[in-house]
């Protein structure tokens, strides 16, 4: 029979790591570092979120390894194994996590407004259609379209939650200062559109030369605080993968 202290420590150890999970992402272009896959980085985020201990092993969609492919046949990455059960939906995976990772143990996630879920989600559809475009006739419009899902988001940034407007009631608030979609804190809402956000900083850079305008604080204000969080920065992939992934998505202009 071992020592108090060492049972003492397994004890420990058990508290630790109270669930065995592993989540498997898309592999980058050297099927070994972090690939471009914003559904891979959201469920990263919402894992390391959590605080819990979990696994991370890339897949290389061009050598899938036989035993992978036993574990989930005909499914790309994202997906996970929790307590040895596997899951492939992404959706789902969120609502599970949230559901099984929950207080006082874990953090909640979820926004505490219902409108952060919405902000912002059509601006990677728009960003697609621009970026998959090749003809100079029609490059305007769809800039113009990408451009106003841009400042629908950037309102929603600036424009203070009630809790804000609450907290300081002697004096009037007029633009918000929080630091993500629904507040200070990172929630479910901000996994799901920062990685297409930086996607689409990263892509339409590299080849429309389009940059945010400076004039949308909100936004420039929202990615400055992500780059601040290992949350999010050490789950992104690097912005070479990200231009490499588009390189033949994104059509030259004609």
């Amino acid at each position: 029979m071992g020592s108090p202290a060492a049972l003492q420590e397994e004890e420990e150890d058990e508290e630790k790591q109270e669930h065995d999970i592993s989540l498997f992402v898309k592999a980058g272009s050297d099927g070994e570092s972090i690939g471009n896959c914003p559904f891979s980085q959201r469920l990263f985020m919402i894992l390391w979120l959590k605080g819990v201990i979990f696994n991370v092993t890339t897949v290389d969609l061009k050598r899938k390894p036989a035993d992978l492919q036993n574990l989930a046949p005909g499914t790309n990455p994202p997906f996970m194994t929790f307590d040895g059960e596997v899951k492939t939906d992404v959706n789902k995976i969120e609502e599970f996590l949230e559901e099984k990772l929950a207080p006082p143990r874990y953090p909640k996630l979820a926004p505490n407004h219902p409108e952060s879920n919405s902000a912002g989600n059509d601006v990677f559809a728009k960003f697609s259609a621009f970026i998959k475009n090749p003809r100079k006739d029609a490059n305007e419009n769809l800039e113009k379209s990408l451009l106003k899902a841009l400042r629908k988001l950037d309102n929603y940034l600036n424009s203070p939650l009630p809790d804000e407007i609450d907290a300081y009631s002697t004096e009037e608030i007029t633009v918000s200062s929080r630091k993500f979609l629904d507040g200070d804190e990172l929630t479910l809402a901000d996994c799901n559109l920062l990685p297409k956000l930086h996607i689409i900083k990263v892509v339409a850079k590299k080849y429309r030369n389009f940059d945010f305008p400076p004039e949308m604080t909100g936004i420039s204000r929202y990615l400055n605080n992500a780059y601040a969080r290992d949350e999010f920065t050490n789950t992104c992939p690097a912005d070479q993968e990200i231009e490499y992934a588009y390189l033949d998505v994104a059509k030259r202009m004609k």
